[in-house]
């Protein structure tokens, strides 16, 4: 064991590097996301390289076409956001962006060894759902599953968020599934060895018009009927939540103290290595190319690396679940949209709870370490897949943000991201069965709000898969319901 440096900003240590590495994550970008190296300061510029020589001298070193540098973050420099902030947004049109540099399915990052033959469910999404639902099934006896991520993990939605955990929703089921998967969180160090960070500074939801004033009303309403405290506040009130910030034109708030945030990589490692020590395969760099059907039912996946002949297929692929479904004729009405997000330089604490602003979309709130970190919704920004990242989000996000803390112009924003929101025409999931198909099985169309759902939605799902009894929650939320014309409408969306 050696605590010899590789990433002097983060405190990323050999013996770190080389506990990954056993994993059997040979990758820069999976080693980035179970490490943390290269997201400090320097953004990589004086670690990758070292880390990158470590890989190739390791035991089972990877072709070398396989020592990939991590997609890089813009900005490229540390900038000020009261420089971003200065830009004319008018000139600065939406979609586009600078792309991501690495492919999710670089050939050769792929396995050599072919995927097993054959599996009684084949989970189609390596993310934060996917990755619980197997966990899931395994606590139901069930541990011949697969997992097949096209990607490394933590590539999609759920390595791409900000880690915001609430109970505030709109409708029962959602703040329902969200109490719960807030309390499998606090436990999660417990029971799966792995420190989330999870941090009960609470939500608090700013309203600056009549109308978002009365969204507050109604959902507050809401969650007291359903056991959650939310308080409506006068902008005085949320004054004495956040001190710190301006709350000019601030017309009423709600607070709920429950609500935190957690640390979105690690929440996500602690399913996959669950998962994998009790024998589920979860396959990285796997692709899924098409179905083999037969009466009515889904009889093999097809991969790039073999075939898997199964009983049993979720599709739990987020944003990219429509593309992957219509190899099977199955039409979705999912639609991803890109949204953007920061972090800033670590600053001394001085924000306890997240903080958005309904009306623009806006919210942030700061890690343990420091960092602000947040995003904004663009309702300019077209619907697709894009992960590109764009100086139009960075000058409306660091304007709308300076508006409530004037004092944050000189702080340096690190580095943007993007993930794509998997929205449906009612903001609310797809589970359940397929008509016509009745094997597969759905576990998407979360919009933002996957990540948080995810413990308690994929207990609900494994125990309904296991034993077979019915649940509402996988009728009311059927594909189905959109051509029966019966929407679950959920309207506290952040963005």
């Amino acid at each position: 064991m050696t605590k010899a440096l590789l990433c002097p900003c983060e405190d990323v240590t050999v013996t770190e590097v080389d506990h990954c590495i056993a994993q059997g994550y040979r990758d820069i970008e999976s080693i980035k996301r179970f490490t943390g190296f290269g997201t400090g300061m320097c953004q990589g510029k004086q670690c990758m390289n070292a880390v990158a020589r470590h890989l190739a001298s390791s035991a089972q070193p990877p072709k070398p076409e396989a020592l990939l540098a991590f997609t890089p973050r813009p900005p490229f420099v540390p900038t000020e956001m009261r420089q971003w902030a200065s830009l004319d947004v008018s000139q600065l049109a939406p979609g586009g962006g600078v792309p991501p540099a690495l492919g999710f399915t670089e050939a050769a990052l792929k396995p050599v060894a072919p995927v097993k033959p054959k599996a009684k469910v084949v989970i189609i999404g390596g993310g934060i759902m996917g990755l619980a639902l197997a966990w899931n099934l395994t606590q139901r006896g069930e541990t011949d599953v697969v997992v097949l991520e096209k990607g490394y993990l933590c590539a999609g939605a759920s390595g791409r968020n900000g880690g915001g955990v609430r109970m505030q929703w709109g409708t029962p089921s959602l703040i329902h599934l969200a109490r719960r998967s807030i309390d499998l969180m606090e436990r999660f160090a417990r029971d799966m060895k792995i420190n989330v960070w999870l941090r009960r500074g609470g939500y608090l939801f700013l309203a600056k018009s009549d109308a978002i004033v009365q969204r507050l009303e109604r959902s507050a309403a809401l969650h007291n009927q359903h056991g959650v405290p939310t308080q409506l506040l006068t902008a005085d009130g949320a004054q004495e939540h956040v001190p710190d910030l301006s709350l000019t034109g601030v017309k009423a708030a709600a607070w709920n103290p429950k609500d935190g945030v957690i640390f979105p990589w690690a929440f996500l490692w602690g399913y996959a290595q669950a998962c994998q020590k009790v024998g589920v395969a979860v396959e990285t760099f796997t692709k899924v190319v098409g179905f083999e059907l037969g009466q009515g039912r889904i009889t093999k996946v097809l991969t790039d690396r073999g075939e898997i002949a199964c009983d049993q297929v979720v599709l739990a692929a987020g944003a990219w679940s429509p593309s992957v479904a219509s190899l099977c004729g199955v039409d979705l009405p999912n639609e991803p949209h890109r949204h953007e997000i920061c972090s800033t330089e670590p600053l001394k604490p001085f924000l306890g709870p997240l903080v958005s602003v309904l009306d623009s979309g806006l919210y942030f709130s700061q890690s343990m370490r420091g960092e602000i970190v947040g995003g904004m919704g663009d309702p300019k920004e077209p619907a697709g897949m894009n992960l590109g990242s764009t100086s139009r989000f960075l000058a409306r996000y660091s304007r709308a943000l300076l508006e409530l803390s004037p004092r944050l112009g000189q702080v340096k924003i690190l580095r943007q991201w993007a993930g794509p929101y998997d929205v449906t025409p009612d903001n609310s999931p797809i589970l359940g069965r397929t008509k016509g198909l009745s094997n597969l099985l759905h576990l998407h169309g979360f919009v933002g709000h996957g990540f948080m759902m995810a413990p308690a939605v994929a207990e609900r799902m494994a125990a309904w898969m296991a034993t077979g009894q019915s649940d509402e929650l996988f009728e009311r939320f059927e594909l189905s319901r959109f051509a029966e014309g019966r929407l679950e409408r959920e309207d506290m969306i952040i963005g």
